[in-house]
């Protein structure tokens, strides 16, 4: 992968010219770069990894991995299939897998019920889809290459008889 592609990837707050000095090129340069691989479509989106953990909103949303078995269709194979699944909007990750299951998802909701729903409702009655298992995500140590602090928990104190 490209110099360029790699420090954004780590990073994508840096500045043309913080590139360009790391890089030791001319900043210009790497602005032309950048925009060429925004154009092509190899940089889709730059994203924050945000520790939700940490975030005292009152809402939390649950996460599950879906494991989703399906049968090809003739002709398309997987593609027409992980099409319609991914756009639903509970839907925010879906990869082709190898194994005893074919698709991987990742869902999100306001809760397990959500969730839950979301399976029950949409997506193990949809056309093609032979079976699910889900997986709800409970915590997250790390993502995106960076490992995620916890809350302190409280410590429990030990009780003796």
């Amino acid at each position: 992968m490209d110099e360029i592609l790699e420090i954004l990837e780590k990073d994508c707050r840096l500045s043309n010219e913080d590139i360009a000095r790391m890089l030791k090129k001319k900043p210009q340069d790497i602005k032309k770069a950048i925009q060429k691989y925004e154009k092509e479509g190899a940089i889709l989106k730059y994203k924050a990894v945000i520790n939700k953990e940490l975030i005292k909103d009152g809402e939390r949303d649950v996460r599950a991995l879906i494991e989703v078995n399906i049968v090809p269709q003739k002709d398309v194979g997987f593609d027409r299939i992980a099409e319609r699944i991914y756009s639903f909007p509970e839907v925010s990750s879906c990869y082709l897998i190898s194994g005893t299951y074919d698709l991987l998802l990742i869902v999100e909701g306001k809760d397990i019920h959500a969730v839950s729903r979301f399976v029950a409702e949409k997506l193990a009655p949809s056309e093609n889809v032979r079976g699910t298992v889900t997986h709800f995500l409970l915590r997250k140590y790390k993502e995106d290459g960076v490992i995620l602090k916890h809350r302190k928990e409280n410590e429990r104190i030990a009780i003796s008889y």
